[in-house]
């Protein structure tokens, strides 16, 4: 049976999740060691894997990586969610992501509890990766191996 449009209790058969190792940066801790007032041991960080989904369009962290890394409150926005609930989540910013050598600034929804976080579009297209989905592996743009990329039309 063909899924009609809006179906959404269709079953998606794939090749499997791609999950990467990425590195958050409290943005703002980089910004005042750059001033002299916070030593360069103080910056806040935390490395840990993200679900890599480049369907979403943001990054998601949950609230024990928004706690580790100092980050203020952000404005309460409408989100759905893979469930398809719509719930209200708050957005944050100030967050500097990297995955090997290629980095970007970004804003995050937080999600409740320790919920896996979400690296979505905008990062990728910030860092210029791509998902290789045959090997469910994060890379660097075949087509920009020695830096990220970006066309200004």
């Amino acid at each position: 049976m063909v899924p009609q449009i809006g179906n959404f209790n269709k079953t998606i058969t794939s090749m499997g999740l791609t999950y990467a190792t990425i590195e958050l940066t409290n943005q703002y801790d980089e910004y005042k060691n750059e001033e002299g007032l916070l030593p360069l041991e103080a910056i806040r960080k935390w490395t840990g894997e993200f679900m890599i989904d480049p369907g979403a369009i943001r990054m998601a962290i949950n609230e024990e990586i928004k706690e580790k890394l100092g980050l203020k409150n952000g404005i309460l926005m409408n989100v759905v969610l893979a469930d398809r609930s719509i719930k209200q989540v708050e957005m944050i910013g100030g967050i500097k992501v990297r995955f090997g050598d290629r980095t970007c600034y970004t804003d995050a929804f937080v999600l409740p509890n320790s919920t896996a976080p979400l690296l979505g579009a905008i990062p990728l297209e910030g860092m210029d990766l791509v998902v290789i989905p045959s090997e469910n592996k994060l890379e660097y743009n075949p087509k920009h191996p020695d830096g990220a990329l970006f066309s200004l039309k």
